[in-house]
């Protein structure tokens, strides 16, 4: 069985995404929550994601705390384009 997409407006994804999170802010004393949210909000948005994001997912999914992984890599983030680039 083959995967099924369903095309969606960026504005209707958007809005499926702040129903499903809503209250999220509780999340951050729970990093697995964190990483399950994080996870399903990646896959909600049907763009490849880079690798860290997935490493970080991981990491909050096992339990490790944000400034846990921030201290572990503390080059995160750096790699990423902005508009002028």
């Amino acid at each position: 069985m083959t995967k099924v997409r369903i095309a969606k407006s960026e504005e209707s994804r958007m809005e499926t995404m702040a129903e499903r999170f809503a209250g999220f802010e509780s999340l951050e004393k729970d990093p697995k929550e964190l990483g399950s949210m994080m996870r399903k909000m990646g896959s909600e948005m049907g763009e490849n994601l880079p690798p860290e994001f997935d490493e970080v997912v991981d990491r909050l999914e096992s339990g490790q705390s944000p400034d846990e992984i921030e201290s572990d890599l503390p080059d995160l983030g750096n790699n990423i384009p902005t508009d002028d680039e």
